[in-house]
């Protein structure tokens, strides 16, 4: 398996964990492009893809992770806020 392949397939797998469906499938063309399928087989859900174009797709799609904020991060955003209102 290509380093190619390797990162869209961890994108992939990303989104089958976000999503819940494990039925998405990725193929790969003769011409390296990629395109995602809802079931192995099934009708293409975009056209065939760039690597990067492909990822940043497949990244887009399904139910999005909310971004971890820790108490420090909550504390500078105040300071910031406090600061512009001065």
């Amino acid at each position: 398996m290509s380093a190619r392949s390797t990162k869209a397939s961890n994108a992939l797998a990303r989104l089958k964990e976000r999503s819940g469906n494990a039925g998405y499938s990725m193929t790969i063309t003769g011409a390296g492009h990629f395109y995602l399928s809802e079931t192995p087989g099934g009708p293409p859900l975009c056209p065939a893809m760039e690597l990067q174009d492909f990822v940043a797709f497949v990244n887009a799609q399904g139910p999005q992770k909310a971004k971890r904020v820790s108490k420090f991060d909550t504390e500078f955003e105040k300071q910031l806020v406090k600061k512009t209102e001065k």
